[in-house]
């Protein structure tokens, strides 16, 4: 049995989590599930990075010691992840004590390799990107103050710090991507990375000592871990490192994570990695951005949309169908109201929901059991054929971390099975040729089956509840089952709807969260 271990970026608990958070968990939830329905042996990390400057200054000012705040903080992401069906393995958060061990057995690594070095630091600091910037990457406003490239502001910080010897890594990075050039995905991303790496790479501070909330640096009082390298190191956290056996699981197979902190992940990450001689991950996606009217989701902005409250609204598979189907992973998205209620409607009500319950209805009043198999003409013969080459396009687009190119090939079998039960009409034929409308009935309830187990990772609830009207015992829900076709003669259940349509006049509604 092959292993995938998938991760996602651990989120920043100093605010509710937003539609953003959801759309990462659940595109790589669907990325575990499929690798888990497909014979793999899975583990799912996701979790919540909770150091740093920026979450000390929250805590202070809602009155409370950072363990404190964090403790509270968390329990959202947790419940969002719960109520969502985000089947991770472990949630990780780097208050976790063996989360410590593994950070700071990175950093002796690193340390051991001749690539950490004590200094002063002086440059601009965003306390909310916890990242430095050079002058040249700033921007001075007319009003005296200065931006980052992300247009958030920057102060000018010194103190004592250890630095990591990024610049000696700079011609094995790009040895890197030449030699592997899908390690970061989409190929646009790779290429922004490669141009950066490319312009020169400085040594990178990686201690703070002006807070205390963090992973202290072994060896150094007074130091803790600058954020990414414990953030960073969850990965092998979850792995198991630096215990014996965590070679089962690393190096991980897949980082999901937005673009906005690729360079992190592409260029950070495997530097550090490089250095403490472990391996590297196979390969990094960064997911573009869920825009609410073009502008990207945060706290900052006041637009954020609570992705349970949606989850609540539509129901928790209608909305993961939502965001996997609605846009092309590695891009920029849209949502509103209108946009997750017409697709809803289009596709889960009128186009499977309604292929279910007229088929089964079908069935049912035809005695509810499944119907012979009967002989096969040309129509039923290219049906099938569409049936069985869907598990391939699948996991072409498994491969390709495109679940919304998954979702396009199995709704263009809902469309064909829709077409073939229009066109053979098995109400007509039950009049004149009843054993030619059984065959009819078990090819578009066999299309159905093979249907619902692939949609399985997308909208786990539903379809177990679509497999069930179809009699399908629970060992025989996963990929190499596919081929076990519907035995006739098995009793069905009484059918029921699956999508109720939902309104498309409600205003649309966002629910700001404070800084």
């Amino acid at each position: 049995m092959t292993r995938y271990y998938v991760t996602t970026a651990i989120n920043y608990p100093n605010g509710a989590p937003h539609i953003g958070h959801a759309y990462e968990a659940v595109a790589t939830d669907w990325l575990a599930r499929f690798a888990r329905a497909d014979g793999r042996d899975v583990r799912f990390l996701t979790g919540t990075d909770e150091h740093g400057l920026k979450i000390a200054q929250a805590a202070r000012t809602a009155g409370l010691a950072p363990r404190a705040y964090v403790d509270r903080m968390v329990e959202a992401f947790v419940t969002m992840a719960d109520r969502l069906a985000i089947s991770r393995d472990r949630f990780i958060r780097t208050t976790d004590p063996d989360h410590a061990r593994a950070a700071q057995a990175l950093w002796q690594r690193m340390a051991d390799a001749g690539d950490l070095y004590l200094d002063r630091y002086a440059g601009w600091y965003s306390v909310r990107d916890e990242a430095f910037y050079g002058e040249g990457e700033t921007t001075l406003q007319a009003d005296g103050t200065r931006l980052a490239p992300t247009g958030t502001p920057v102060a000018w910080l010194e103190e004592e710090s250890w630095f990591f010897r990024l610049s000696r890594f700079q011609q094995p990075l790009l040895d890197l991507y030449a030699r592997q050039p899908d390690f970061v995905q989409p190929a646009s991303r790779l290429n922004e990375m490669r141009a950066f790496v490319e312009m020169g790479l400085r040594d990178l501070s990686v201690s703070r000592t002006s807070f205390d909330w963090g992973v202290p640096v072994p060896g150094s009082p007074g130091h803790v871990m600058y954020v990414w390298v414990d953030a960073l190191a969850n990965y092998l956290t979850g792995a198991g490192f630096p215990d014996a056996g965590c070679d089962r699981w690393w190096p991980a197979d897949l980082h999901v994570i937005g673009k906005d902190v690729v360079r992190f992940h592409a260029v950070y990450w495997p530097a550090f990695l490089m250095s403490a001689g472990l391996p590297l991950p196979r390969r990094v996606f960064g997911h573009g951005f869920i825009l609410n009217r073009g502008e990207k989701m945060s706290k900052s902005a006041g637009n954020v949309v609570e992705p349970v409250a949606l989850a609540d609204r539509y129901g928790v598979d209608s909305f993961r169908y939502f965001l996997l189907r609605s846009i092309a992973f590695g891009q920029d998205g849209e949502w509103s109201h209108e946009a997750i209620a017409t697709r809803i409607n289009a596709e889960l009500a009128n186009d499977l929901g309604n292929l279910a319950q007229r088929t089964l209805s079908m069935i049912a009043r035809a005695g509810g059991r499944v119907p012979a198999r009967g002989e096969a003409g040309p129509a039923e013969m290219a049906l099938m054929e569409k049936a069985q080459t869907l598990l391939s396009h699948c996991r072409e687009a498994h491969a390709a971390v495109r679940p919304d190119l998954a979702l396009d090939a199995i709704f263009a079998l809902v469309a064909a099975t829709n077409l073939y039960v229009s066109e053979r009409a098995p109400w007509s034929l039950r009049k004149t040729d009843p054993a030619a409308a059984d065959t009819v009935l078990w090819h578009a309830a066999e299309a159905i089956r093979r249907i619902a187990i692939l949609l399985v990772p997308a909208m786990p609830e539903r379809m177990a509840r679509l497999l069930d009207l179809l009699a399908i015992p629970e060992d025989r829900r996963n990929f190499i089952a596919l081929d076990c076709e519907l035995r006739s003669g098995v009793e069905l259940p009484s059918p029921v709807g699956l999508f109720p349509r939902v309104e498309t006049d409600q205003p649309e509604r966002v629910t700001s969260q404070p800084v």
